[in-house]
């Protein structure tokens, strides 16, 4: 709260307004059948398992499909009708845009880490709260001094930087998986610092460089639905990776299970990243100059 207060009255003091002659207006049927589709679809993944999957979890996933298309279709039907869709469709022909958007959904699932780890280190460590999050200061320092240097270095590589970021990540997080299961031990703090390197790389990179391929008169919406994007992976990284953790875990409560199905977890992170990072490379290379 201390933060989002300073950031808040920042706002005020030092952004300026901006208004569009043409402003869009708010999509509510979108909103609407959009939420229901990601509702039918995380809630069942975050609570099936626990519910032991009765037949109403099973029916929400089974009309997650049929949401998704009624959602796709009222939006093809506002924009035909000159609207305002919360989801531009049209954008999706671009493959480059396309591509980014499967980078921001791997990338963004790396949200499961921050709880499987908290979880690892404090009921498998039987760390205190303060010291499970002083040990995740690396990846934060390691994530604020590559911020600082993420735009030069997209001046020099182009979009080539994000595969050089999710490189950083999948090194880095493959490190604290051989640390957590003893084969690298004491070189958790390492890969930390190597992950938070990574995810400072991307972070900032990855929609200058998708929207690049966007009309500057789409940015906004195409932004948008990368934003979008990094919110759906988010909950699906929780709800799916922190299924597989605590499935592996079943029923152990000793620091073996807790460890085993944190680097399984994790092993599932590294994996979105690679893909991410092999995705990158698809993005065309003249691009690097887009501001």
């Amino acid at each position: 709260m201390p933060i989002g207060l300073v950031a808040f009255i920042g706002g005020l003091l030092f952004l300026s307004d901006s208004r569009s002659r043409e402003p869009q207006q708010l999509d509510v049927g979108g909103v609407v059948l959009l939420s229901l589709t990601l509702t039918l679809l995380v809630y069942p993944l975050v609570e099936g398992r626990e519910a032991g999957w009765p037949s109403w979890i099973i029916a929400m996933l089974l009309a997650m499909p049929s949401a998704l298309a009624a959602f796709v279709r009222f939006e093809a039907e506002l924009a035909a009708r000159g609207g305002d869709p919360l989801v531009a469709l049209h954008l999706l022909r671009n493959s480059a845009f396309v591509i980014g958007l499967v980078m921001a959904l791997a990338f963004y699932m790396l949200s499961s880490f921050y709880l499987t780890f908290a979880v690892y280190l404090q009921s498998g460590l039987h760390e205190t709260p303060m010291a499970a999050g002083l040990a995740t200061l690396p990846f934060a320092i390691g994530y604020f001094v590559a911020s600082l240097g993420s735009s030069w270095i997209m001046q020099w590589l182009g979009v080539r930087t994000l595969t050089l970021g999710f490189a950083l990540q999948v090194l880095g997080f493959s490190v604290v998986m051989l640390s957590a299961a003893n084969i690298l031990p004491q070189s958790t703090m390492l890969g930390l610092v190597c992950g938070g390197l990574g995810f400072g790389t991307v972070m900032p990179s990855i929609i200058k460089a998708v929207i690049g391929s966007i009309e500057a008169r789409h940015a906004g919406l195409a932004s948008g639905i990368m934003i979008s994007t990094f919110q759906i992976g988010a909950a699906l990284g929780v709800a799916v990776i922190g299924g597989v953790f605590y499935g592996a875990l079943g029923s152990g409560q000793d620091l073996e299970a807790y460890a085993h199905a944190f680097t399984l977890a994790l092993g599932c992170n590294v994996a979105l990243l690679a893909l991410g990072g092999v995705m990158s490379l698809w993005l065309p290379g003249e691009r690097k100059s887009v501001a």
